[in-house]
């Protein structure tokens, strides 16, 4: 998704940190597809190693005393964990890391995925027609995923505890299982050939949770939503209730703020269908 560049103070550091991050890392970076992300927080450009081999080096920036934690290191500690699941996940390359007037800065540089995304928007606004292959690719690499033992965090009983009886109309179920997500699986996180992107929020959740993640960002389009059911069978079955029930309490709060307002009304008609299961 494109976001526009931040004030230009903001705009001015990010881009100096990340020149000297570039310098640090002894790479390259490319002119043209530049990124920005929210509100100035990310900056990132794809570059070239010494080797000459193509890379995307990235730059986050936060608060000094907020740099820790497990949006600070998910995608330093998704490396340590998982690799590049046999091609499937963008391997960390090196990291850099910078303090300056109480910002801290984190470059973390990356094997470049040249594909395009799935989908500008998280949410999937277009029919896909995707080959059985890659189905059974996403199928099998989150059921990797899952299989991992991790003491990070994606999904709180306390938030389910308080959302879903508020959004879903429902007491939170109870997870039957707990295994391990990627947490933000969505369209524009997404590519064919396979590669899944922006491992920040990995951790554990309820079982079913990134097949529930996609179905939400899928109901605009039944055909593709269809197959994601076929695919994650978990989807309406008793083991996945706890998964579905939270994200579909996750976006119909989003939807509270002002934002996916475009699935309201199928957010709406699949908490129906949750308190009815």
């Amino acid at each position: 998704m494109y976001s526009p560049p931040p004030d230009p103070d903001t705009e001015r550091r990010m881009r100096a940190h990340h020149a000297r991050a570039a310098k640090a890392l002894d790479v390259q970076t490319e002119p043209g597809g530049e990124f920005w992300g929210w509100a100035g927080r990310t900056l990132g450009a794809p570059a070239r190693t010494a080797t000459g081999a193509p890379a995307w080096l990235r730059l986050v920036s936060a608060p000094e005393d907020k740099a820790s934690g497990k949006l600070w290191d998910g995608a330093l500690d998704a490396q340590h964990v998982f690799g590049d699941l046999d091609g499937h996940r963008p391997a960390l390359l090196a990291v850099h890391d910078a303090v300056d007037d109480g910002t801290a800065y984190r470059a973390e540089l990356s094997v470049r995925v040249d594909e395009p995304v799935l989908s500008d928007d998280p949410i999937l606004r277009h029919d896909l027609q995707l080959p059985d292959s890659w189905w059974a690719d996403l199928a099998g690499t989150l059921e990797k995923v899952s299989a991992v033992d991790t003491d990070r965090v994606a999904v709180r009983q306390q938030y389910m505890d308080r959302a879903i009886p508020q959004f879903v109309g429902i007491p939170a179920p109870a997870a039957i299982c707990w295994t391990t997500a990627h947490s933000d699986v969505h369209w524009a996180n997404l590519t064919e050939p396979l590669r899944i992107l922006d491992w920040e929020g990995w951790g554990q959740a309820p079982e079913g949770f990134d097949a529930a993640t996609l179905y939400a960002y899928t109901l605009l389009q039944p055909d593709t939503a269809a197959r994601l059911r076929t695919v994650f069978p978990i989807l309406g079955s008793p083991a996945g209730l706890a998964a579905e029930a939270t994200v579909c309490a996750q976006l119909l709060q989003t939807v509270a703020r002002g934002d996916n307002l475009g699935l309201e009304d199928q957010l709406r008609t699949w908490a129906e269908e949750l308190r009815h299961r």
